[in-house]
């Protein structure tokens, strides 16, 4: 039981990881806001580390239901939120999911920020679904009475990277994606050809992904024996280091791009049909999208260009 006399917020946001890392301004916009309040993220356990480096949570609570007919993890969240006494929520989820937690308060309603029936701070624009992330969680929060929601200071969002021992001339590759989603990739005979360009330019590549993309990376691996495998070998701050010391990146409509993108690193992302960069477009401070209804008609020197041009070469 909270007994201090603080205002307690809770912040609602689960994934994915891009959707995540566009949360991050609207993050530290609650917490400035906030100053003394006691605020508690609710997310996934994928994302703690992340939310415990940034300094913008008091706590973070992982223990989410992982589907609607765990009851007893839904019983176990249902205890936080009551025992917590939160007086505001903003639920930056905004999904079916996230906004029946609303349902789970006993006794009380906290004020709530989001798109849940009869919530007491909407985000009733009708063309929600229409903007993008980072204009749409910022309209929300602005009509929760936060009018300010800047791009976040990242100075924290890094790591020590020397163990990989790459000095400054690599160009980090993200060829993977949602397994589920294979048209939003680019392919693999593709990728290998870019790398070999890479080589020829005098920049090493460096090919990031999880241990669910092993067989993409080792593919292209193995049509360029040069690039660094750095398969399952990076945790999410290690490639936030390495993207503020590389010469640029490219990669997929993916998770890791959204990193690369927020902190500076020069960046190609690669779009098909398949996903609307207008919606959930990477952005930061160097950023070149290319999009093509299908992306096998996307040629390597298309990208090869692409990525000079992101640099300023």
């Amino acid at each position: 039981m909270i007994c201090d006399n603080r205002e307690h917020i809770l912040v609602i946001k689960l994934g994915a990881l891009g959707d995540f890392v566009q949360a991050l301004g609207p993050f530290q916009a609650i917490r400035q806001h906030h100053q003394s309040a006691h605020i508690t993220l609710l997310t996934t356990s994928k994302f703690s580390d992340v939310a415990a480096g940034s300094d913008f949570f008091d706590k973070i609570f992982t223990d989410v239901p992982s589907a609607w007919w765990h009851f007893g993890e839904r019983s176990r969240l249902k205890g936080f939120l009551n025992r917590s006494r939160f007086t505001r929520v903003y639920d930056l989820q905004t999904s079916r999911r996230s906004s029946a937690f609303l349902m789970m308060f006993q006794g009380f309603n906290p004020e709530w920020s989001g798109i849940a029936k009869g919530c007491s701070h909407p985000h009733d624009n009708p063309s929600r679904d229409l903007m993008h992330t980072i204009e749409r969680q910022g309209e929300q929060l602005h009509m929760a009475g936060i009018s300010n929601v800047p791009a976040p200071n990242l100075d924290w969002f890094d790591a020590d990277v020397d163990h990989f021992s790459l000095d400054e001339n690599f160009v980090l590759i993200v060829p993977g994606g949602s397994a589920r989603r294979l048209k939003k990739r680019w392919p693999v005979d593709k990728y290998i050809d870019l790398a070999n360009n890479l080589l020829l330019s005098g920049l090493l590549p460096v090919l990031l992904g999880g241990e669910d993309e092993k067989d993409v990376l080792e593919s292209i691996h193995l049509g360029c024996s040069q690039a660094r495998n750095l398969c399952a070998k990076t945790n999410l701050f290690e490639v936030a280091g390495l993207a503020r010391r590389a010469a640029a990146a490219v990669g997929n409509d993916t998770g890791l791009m959204h990193i690369t993108t927020a902190v500076g690193c020069p960046s190609v992302v690669l779009y098909s049909a398949y996903s609307d960069p207008v919606l959930c477009g990477q952005r930061g401070e160097a950023v070149n999208i290319i999009r093509r209804d299908s992306l096998v008609d996307l040629d390597s020197n298309d990208v090869v260009c692409a990525l000079k041009n992101v640099q300023g070469r």
